[in-house]
């Protein structure tokens, strides 16, 4: 246990000298969730992943169209049907009822590729802006701020300004 403790204190000894060794690092931050709202472009992102999900969802609303219809046909003919023809019609049903469940899985997992799609983009602009300031401010960290996982950032400076006006953004 002692010793856990000893190569624990070095390990920190050793993280705490070379931070002090980077006396010149210069620190920034960015909300990156600020950025990529006010990006050029991303009200035609957010409008093909509007269409996108509308798209969907008509699919969906017609497969259950055809479905309910499928049904209440089904239950206005059940007591006149014969036993095969009445279970052929269950088989369809719950077939059915799988593909709906199916499109509905895959229709979100869709959804959220064309939204990666739809956003890289973009986001590789803003990455690669904020990289341009940090590099020619002369930034040895910057800090994404949206993700809440930096607590104290105000020794730092908000770059924010700097990657807007690297992008045209006023």
């Amino acid at each position: 246990m002692k010793k856990l403790l000893v190569v624990i204190s070095f390990v920190l000894l050793a993280g705490t000298t070379s931070l002090m060794a980077q006396t010149n690092a210069k620190l920034g931050y960015i909300n990156t969730n600020e950025l990529m709202q006010i990006m050029p472009g991303i009200d035609t992102v957010q409008e093909g992943i509007k269409n996108h999900e509308a798209y969907l969802t008509q699919t969906l609303q017609s497969m259950m169209t055809e479905y309910q219809a499928k049904e209440t046909e089904y239950k206005e003919k059940v007591a006149t049907m014969s036993q095969i023809i009445r279970q052929t019609k269950e088989k369809d049903l719950l077939d059915m009822q799988q593909r709906i469940n199916d499109f509905r899985q895959n229709a979100q997992i869709d959804l959220q590729r064309k939204q990666a799609e739809l956003v890289k983009p973009v986001a590789e602009k803003a990455q690669a802006a904020i990289k341009k300031v940090a590099e020619a401010n002369g930034y040895t960290y910057v800090f994404d701020i949206s993700s809440q996982a930096l607590v104290i950032y105000e020794k730092g400076d908000n770059l924010m300004d700097k990657v807007k006006a690297e992008l045209g953004i006023k």
